[in-house]
This record gives structure tokens, C-alpha cells and sequence, in this order.
């Protein structure tokens, strides 16, 4: 029973709770960096380089079966077991990795900002046996 008390001990601490509920919004907001970076940013940096598809470059790594009747893009060869070497996806979540560690860059300043600076630590309180102490170190002192 010990162990069951302990595993509840831990489960239930705030830091474990923050920790699951920052995995929670991270990934819901790792999801919303990915659309951003999919379907608003990569296609304007594909329309600037010259309407550059960046999901579908890759370099085929090996032979194309002759009974194969799917497309030629990245996700029908991956789909059909082919080795695919896709820099244009490495690409495209190089570019998520960035923007999600900017922005989270951003959240721990902003945080940081609103915490302020730490105020300074008070020394506790002498224990009453030093004061007792003090006080006869004095007294001896005066005499």
C-alpha cells in the first residue's frame, strides 16, 4: 500500500499537473504552428521562389516497380513503401521548429516580464536559542 500512497503522492503534486496540462496545450498549439506553417506561410514562401511545392520535394532513393500505378508525389511513393528522401518536408518543419520556438521564446520573456524581478530574500528569523545566546554573550560582555 505504501507504493499506491506514494504513486498518488506524486501524481496529484502541481508540478505534475502543470506538466500535463502544458503537454496538452503544447500540442494543441503545435498543431496550430503546423497550419500556420503548412497552409499560410509555405505556400507564400513556394509562391516567391517561383511556385515551388516544397511538400513534394524529395528524391526517389530507389526504382519505381514497373506494376506501380499511383502519382508521383511524396505521399502516394511513401504510401506504397518506397524510400523517398524528402528535403522539402525536412524543409517545412525546420520552419515549424522556428517559429514554434520563437514564439514560445516570446511566452517565457513575456511571462518573465509579468513575474518582475524576484523580491530580495529575507534572512528568517535567529532561532530563540541564538537569542538566548546573544543575550548571554552580552550580558558577559558588559560586566
Amino acid at each position: 500500500m505504501g507504493m499506491m500512497q506514494e504513486f498518488r503522492d506524486f501524481a496529484v503534486k502541481g508540478n505534475v499537473m502543470d506538466l500535463a496540462v502544458g503537454v496538452i496545450i503544447g500540442a494543441a498549439f503545435g498543431k496550430i504552428v503546423d497550419s500556420v506553417v503548412k497552409d499560410l506561410i509555405m505556400p507564400i514562401i513556394g509562391a516567391l521562389a517561383g511556385n515551388v511545392d516544397f511538400s513534394n520535394m524529395f528524391v526517389l532513393l530507389g526504382k519505381v516497380p514497373a506494376d506501380y500505378k499511383g502519382a508521383m508525389t511524396y505521399a502516394d511513393l511513401t504510401k506504397a513503401g518506397l524510400p523517398v528522401f524528402a528535403y522539402g518536408n525536412f524543409i517545412t518543419i525546420v520552419i515549424n521548429f522556428l517559429i514554434l520556438a520563437f514564439v514560445i521564446f516570446m511566452l517565457v520573456k513575456w511571462f518573465n516580464k509579468l513575474k518582475g524581478e524576484a523580491p530580495p530574500a529575507v534572512p528568517a528569523a535567529p532561532a530563540p536559542s541564538e537569542v538566548y545566546l546573544k543575550e548571554i554573550r552580552d550580558a558577559l560582555t558588559k560586566k
